[in-house]
């Protein structure tokens, strides 16, 4: 790991501890090891090193969901493969998701400190609504009103299908941040969801 990204590790691990707004520069180098100007031949500023741990999380989410054979953001590149994808599948795809923003260490950590910041810093309480409501469920209505177009769901609002889909998942994994002893009742949860949902939603020539 070089030293830009151990600062970005470093400043993520104090975000989550104590919020975006009680780290400053000084508190980032010196849990690095180095001095502040040191700091600074890498990141003008912190708000520079947030956006880098943007940066890094929306990378990994892409490599994670490459190695799941999906796109994971667009859509009109998803709805091809999930058009053809059978339920186990399915369900093995999601819990692939599921356990990677549940375990993936930066991921925990970017959820803790969004968990903490949502209350008084109101960019970042936009920015948690954006990450784990606004883009999962503008995706995944994307994606189910293409699935209905093609005659693969039935007809019915793909804004609501989406959240009816989504938000159970998310709720499953911020149960599992508070009480990991819960995790494996979660996933036989969550796999019982997607075979409820598809029985609900299927039209019955594809079930």
């Amino acid at each position: 790991m070089n030293t830009r990204q151990r600062i970005i590790k470093a400043a993520l691990t104090l975000f989550a501890e104590k919020g975006y707004s009680d780290v400053y520069v000084s508190d980032i180098a010196s849990a690095v090891g180095i001095k502040a100007p040191s700091l600074y031949k890498h990141f003008k500023s912190k708000q520079e090193i947030f956006e880098s741990i943007l940066e890094e999380l929306k990378n990994s989410y892409t490599e994670q969901a490459a190695m799941l054979s999906i796109n994971g953001s667009s859509a009109d590149a998803d709805a091809a493969v999930y058009s053809e994808i059978n339920e186990e599948t399915l369900i093995k795809t999601g819990t692939g998701l599921f356990l990677y923003f549940l375990h993936d260490e930066n991921m925990k950590l970017f959820r803790k400190m969004l968990t903490i910041e949502q209350y008084h810093n109101p960019e970042l309480a936009q920015l948690y609504t954006k990450q784990y409501y606004d883009d999962p469920i503008s995706y995944q209505s994307e994606l189910f009103r293409l699935l209905i177009a093609q005659g693969k769901f039935k007809e019915c609002d793909p804004d609501t299908l989406a959240v009816q889909f989504f938000t159970p998942i998310y709720t499953l994994i911020t149960v599992c941040d508070r009480h990991p002893e819960r995790e494996n009742e979660s996933l036989a949860i969550l796999a019982n969801h997607i075979r409820q949902f598809n029985k609900a939603y299927l039209r019955e020539e594809e079930s």
